[in-house]
């Protein structure tokens, strides 16, 4: 097998090699193996999809929950994984470095932590608490004997605190305390996304899976993004499948669907792949 620090180190080299890349949203180790079968190079989770598959809603996991899904992913994949990490689940900037150690531990590469606090009072940390928890967990990440990609996420447009000016200068705050991929999901436009890009040095990651915000990928490299994550969209797209299968063979009582379906020994294939690549590495 790769070794943590080797997988630690391709994924790094993704974000310094020229060019866009797109790291999918994976939520187990069936989708984990469908898409390195398919030539991704890295995988992430999702915080949604991970609740989704445990019946619960965004935001309503334990970090515990969220590590042990992490280490599902982990377990089957060659790949380096890199995690949602919600607001590294609490307040304080020593929480936030804890679940970045925490996450190395469970064999992840990367991770993002975001300045969301799930108080619907107060969604936003304050700036300088939000820089406080990046600070905290990029002093963690570095710590590590391998080069853990800690992404630092803004939230405001997720939030409905649409201001393009205070999301810049949280990311230009977020990359000067040490975050080495800066990310603002939500983002409007192209124009926006250019202006982010423009205003940082790092890398910055687009989130894929808005309706009328989810632009080509030639475009998005165009605007200076270097990497594409699907957020819960694959994740949507699997269960809208289901849906639509199963309301057909309820109200309908036909079976359609079935002629579409990826063949079994298709999927077995994608499986065993997996299985000889990490037996391999």
């Amino acid at each position: 097998m790769l070794s943590q620090r080797d997988k630690a180190m391709r994924f790094q080299a993704l974000h310094e090699s020229p060019g866009i890349f797109v790291i999918p949203n994976v939520w187990d180790g069936g989708s984990a193996s469908v898409m390195a079968g398919l030539g991704f190079e890295a995988l992430a989770t999702s915080s949604a999809a991970c609740a989704a598959t445990l019946g619960k809603l965004d935001g309503e996991i334990t970090r515990e929950e969220a590590l042990a899904h992490a280490r599902l992913i982990v377990a089957v994949s060659a790949h380096p994984v890199a995690a949602d990490l919600e607001n590294g689940f609490g307040d304080s900037p020593e929480t936030a470095a804890e679940t970045i150690r925490l996450a190395a531990a469970a064999g992840l590469v990367g991770g993002s932590i975001e300045d969301a606090s799930g108080d619907p009072r107060a969604p936003i940390y304050a700036l300088g608490q939000a820089v406080e928890r990046v600070a905290a967990a990029a002093e963690a990440a570095h710590r590590l004997p391998f080069p853990f990609t800690l992404t630092a996420r803004a939230e405001n447009f997720l939030h409905d605190k649409p201001d393009l000016d205070d999301t810049v200068r949280r990311l230009q705050a977020f990359e000067r305390a040490g975050a080495d991929v800066l990310f603002a999901p939500g983002l409007p436009d192209l124009a926006a996304v250019r202006i982010v890009c423009s205003a940082l040095a790092k890398p910055v990651n687009f989130m894929v899976g808005i309706r009328g915000r989810s632009f080509a990928l030639a475009d998005l490299a165009a605007a200076g993004v270097r990497r594409v994550s699907l957020s819960t969209s694959l994740y949507r797209a699997a269960i809208t499948a289901v849906f639509v299968a199963a309301r057909e063979a309820k109200q309908v009582g036909t079976f359609s669907y079935v002629e579409t379906l990826l063949k079994g020994d298709e999927l077995d294939g994608y499986l065993r792949q997996q299985a000889l690549a990490r037996n391999a590495a």
